[in-house]
C-alpha cells in the first residue's frame, strides 16, 4: 500500500486556469443577472476588469499584508468583487452583509459548475485514489470553492482535505502554509509528496521535509534540484520510477 499522502494543487495542476476564468465570465452573469439585473455581456466585462485589478501581483501582495486572518481577508475580496462589478454594471450596491453573503453563494453555484480540468487529470485521480494514495489538496483558493471544483470533476471523494488557506488560517505564501496541515494531520513531511505549478509553492514545500513536484511545460532552471512533469497525467509514471 502506497506510504505517500499527496497533496494537490487546484489551479495549473488540476484544473486550467484559463479555461476556467472563460466558464466564470459566463456563469457570473447567469447567476446575477436575474437577482441584480444588468445584462449577461456586461457582467462578463465587469467580471474580467474586476478579477484582473484584485490578482494584479502587487495589489493582491498588499490585500494579503494588510489581513488579520484569513476570514477577514476572504470577507474583504468578497465585498470588494461583486461591490466592483455592480459599479461598473451600474447597479446599486447591496449592503455590506448582503454583498458578502451574495458573492459566497454565487461561489458556491459557480464552482460546481466549472469543468476545466486539464486532459488526463480526471482519470489519474481516479487511478491514484484506487491505488490506495490518500490525496488531499494544497491550495491557494478555499475549501468552499474546491469543493464546487472537484465535485463538478466528479472526483472530490477522492479527496479526504480539501487544504485551502481558510481550513488552516495561514496563507499560501511561505513555508508555514504546508508546516500547518502537515501539522493538522498529524504526518511527518517526509511522508508527504506535494504537487504544484509553482516553483516557489516546491521550494517551500523541499524546505520543511517534503518531497515535491513541480508541473511545468519548461524545463526548472535547478533541473538536477526539482522533480518535474509537464501533466498531473504523468504522476503515476512518476511515482513508479522515483517513489516506489
Amino acid at each position: 500500500m502506497p506510504q505517500l499522502t499527496i497533496f494537490l494543487d487546484d489551479g495549473g495542476v488540476i484544473s486550467d486556469n484559463n479555461l476556467r476564468a472563460s466558464q466564470w465570465q459566463r456563469l457570473v452573469g447567469e447567476f446575477f443577472v436575474p437577482l441584480l439585473g444588468g445584462t449577461s455581456e456586461a457582467w462578463k466585462e465587469a467580471n474580467g476588469i474586476v478579477s484582473e485589478r484584485l490578482f494584479q501581483a502587487d495589489a493582491w501582495d498588499a490585500r494579503l499584508r494588510a489581513a488579520s486572518d484569513y476570514q477577514s481577508f476572504d470577507r474583504s475580496y468578497q465585498f470588494d468583487w461583486l461591490s466592483g462589478m455592480c459599479e461598473i454594471v451600474g447597479l446599486e450596491i447591496p449592503p455590506e452583509e448582503a454583498c458578502v453573503e451574495l458573492a459566497y453563494r454565487a461561489t458556491v453555484s459557480i464552482t460546481c459548475r466549472i469543468s476545466a480540468a486539464f486532459p488526463g487529470v480526471v482519470d489519474t485521480i481516479r487511478q491514484l485514489s484506487r491505488q490506495g494514495y490518500t490525496l488531499h489538496t494544497a491550495s491557494g483558493e478555499p475549501s468552499v470553492a474546491l469543493s464546487g471544483y472537484l465535485s463538478a470533476l466528479k472526483v472530490v471523494d477522492c479527496f479526504g482535505h480539501l487544504y485551502g488557506p481558510d481550513l488552516v488560517d495561514t496563507f499560501k505564501i511561505g513555508t508555514e502554509y504546508y508546516k500547518s496541515f502537515f501539522a493538522d494531520l498529524g504526518i511527518n513531511p517526509s511522508e508527504a509528496l506535494v504537487v504544484d505549478d509553482s516553483p516557489h509553492a516546491v521550494n517551500w514545500a523541499s524546505q520543511v521535509g517534503a518531497q515535491a513536484v513541480l508541473v511545468s511545460n519548461t524545463l526548472p532552471a535547478e533541473k538536477k534540484k526539482i522533480q518535474y512533469i509537464k501533466s498531473l497525467a504523468e504522476l503515476p509514471s512518476l511515482l513508479q520510477r522515483s517513489f516506489s
